[in-house]
């Protein structure tokens, strides 16, 4: 991991010398290799696989059961949280279906084909996105597809977050394209895909030209979603978003907020305490510095770094949250930032 995230710096710093047919050809030869290895380190495909066959092949409702509930499934011998139900969004749950009628190796191969997917055309969209805001297009892309974090956790470990992020990017461009109508339902396709792009939401609003489109557009999202969940789940989905936020109630080794209560000897709970006043005050002052007329998007992207540092329970493939955002911001103290919690976390989730 160190000697990759070396690399991936020197890589940075040569990439608008290197060229287009060098930075793309090895974005595209190392995604492709972290995509055929095996499943590494995390095991939470297993579940996205068995949540569909408990749908589909047991007639069980994911945000109700768990995969206790169904442990003779072929699945279940491989999946980490066999009493959690479902905490992923509906879109999510719903595009997961098809792959409940595939064997379950095939089914874990789909989906690590859809998390390198989604990181190059993340890439890519963050490079078309960097071009029109003046920033080094290469770069960008490099910045996002080339790091450790991303190789390794998001496409070796078929993370759901590389999927969020690609809606993401593609409601930015929709957004700065003003197609506002597009943006709003992109964007909700995202959040119903993983709560954590709502944090785009709120800087998208305020930084939109036509916010009454880019509302009808998430309404339309909502609408046709929403109905879609309603017929496979009732009301159960909407649990799910709860789960996520109940998740905030855990914590992670490598949290910042639990790194400062091991380093200070005070209660966890009281450095996660101040960490969410901290948070919670910096993203008032983020609304009201976009509302005056700061870049939105270099505000939304201070909003994800504070989210990342604030939150009690942090894993490594949640940086992608923050990658492309960084990458457009044109904000050097953010990249900056950026690179040292990936460097941090290089070692997270890694058994000793």
């Amino acid at each position: 991991m160190w000697a990759g995230f070396a690399g991936y710096l020197g890589f940075l710093a040569t990439a608008p010398r290197l060229g287009r047919r060098v930075v793309w050809g090895t974005i595209l030869v190392l995604v492709t290799a972290f995509a055929v290895a095996p499943v590494l380190l995390s095991h939470d495909v297993y579940s996205y696989v068995d949540y569909a066959r408990l749908g589909v092949r047991h007639g069980l409702d994911p945000y109700v059961h768990p995969p206790l509930a169904a442990s003779g499934d072929p699945a279940y011998a491989h999946v980490a949280w066999t009493e959690a139900t479902s905490a992923y969004g509906p879109l999510f749950t719903l595009l997961t279906y098809p792959l409940a009628l595939l064997p379950v190796g095939l089914a874990v191969a789909v989906l690590k084909g859809v998390a390198a997917g989604s990181v190059l055309g993340t890439a890519v969209l963050t490079a078309r996105i960097a071009a029109w805001r003046g920033v080094d297009p290469l770069r960008a892309a490099a910045f996002v597809a080339l790091n450790p974090l991303v190789l390794v956790h998001v496409v070796g470990g078929a993370h759901n977050d590389g999927l969020a992020m690609l809606l993401a990017m593609a409601s930015i461009a929709a957004l700065l394209s003003a197609r506002e109508l597009s943006a709003g339902a992109t964007l909700l396709a995202a959040i119903t895909t993983k709560l954590s792009a709502a944090s785009l939401a709120p800087f998208a609003l305020l930084g939109s030209g036509k916010r009454s489109s880019l509302l009808a557009g998430a309404l339309v999202g909502v609408a046709a979603i929403g109905a879609a969940a309603w017929l496979a789940f009732g009301w159960d989905w909407v649990h799910g978003f709860g789960l996520a936020g109940e998740n905030q109630s855990r914590t992670s080794y490598m949290s910042i907020p639990i790194l400062a209560a091991r380093l200070t000897g005070l209660d966890p709970d009281v450095t996660r305490l101040a960490a969410a006043l901290i948070f919670a005050v910096t993203i008032a002052g983020l609304l009201i510095w976009t509302w005056r007329g700061a870049d939105w998007l270099r505000a939304a992207a201070w909003a994800t770094l504070a989210l990342l540092l604030a939150t009690s329970w942090l894993l490594p493939w949640y940086l992608i949250w923050l990658l492309p955002p960084a990458a457009i911001s044109r904000d050097r103290p953010l990249q900056l930032l950026s690179l040292i919690l990936t460097a941090y976390q290089l070692g997270a989730r890694i058994p000793l």
